[in-house]
């Protein structure tokens, strides 16, 4: 979610760097529906038939955005305890959605992706990609003995940072720290107790 990777590269990679910082900076300025390539290519200057040739459209631009968010996304934190994980994971979206770029960015991509398929399907793989690299400390606090066993990890963490989404995107309520450890601990609580298990058929 917070990024700040620098990878090396060649000229490629200084264009991609370049037009993609460009179209974060654009979709925070004035939204998706406003998004235009020429625009970005002159923000970036670069010629703007290379941004047509290798993004094509907006929602192509998007997508190869949040693709590189995904990248450069800070590595998930292993306290070898469920708690202080969940914590450390609700306060890393926290920051990440009260930052004046990030949020702004994050709103702008998400309304990118309810009217775009190329845009929703590239978001989905963002999410996948986070979810899956928190995963593992829930499933080593299963190991632990700390949920029961069976415990669906995807599912508490989704669950820790759905709240904080919910105040950024519908009900405006601040997204402060103390919201965000509130999260992590109903979501500990709830799969603790059982409740992201798989639940038993009916006889």
């Amino acid at each position: 979610m917070v990024v700040g990777v620098t990878r090396p590269g060649g000229r490629t990679a200084r264009v991609r760097a370049a037009v993609l910082r460009a179209a974060g900076d654009a979709l925070v300025e004035h939204g998706f529906d406003r998004l235009d390539l020429t625009d970005v290519a002159r923000r970036a200057e670069v010629g703007k038939t290379t941004v047509y040739r290798r993004w094509g459209t907006a929602a192509g631009l998007v997508a190869d955005l949040l693709t590189d968010m995904a990248e450069q996304s800070l590595p998930r934190t292993d306290t070898g305890s469920l708690i202080e994980d969940l914590r450390a994971n609700a306060r890393l979206v926290q920051r990440t959605l009260v930052d004046p770029r990030q949020g702004a960015l994050f709103r702008a991509v998400i309304v990118a992706a309810t009217c775009d398929p190329r845009a929703a399907e590239a978001l989905h793989r963002f999410y996948a990609v986070r979810i899956a690299e928190w995963v593992p400390c829930v499933e080593q606090a299963v190991r632990r003995g700390e949920l029961p066993s069976g415990t669906d990890a995807a599912e508490v963490i989704r669950a820790v940072s759905a709240p904080l989404y919910y105040r950024l995107l519908v009900s405006g309520d601040p997204i402060d720290r103390a919201t965000a450890d509130r999260a992590a601990e109903a979501a500990a609580a709830a799969a603790r107790a059982g409740v992201y298990t798989p639940t038993s058929s009916p006889n």
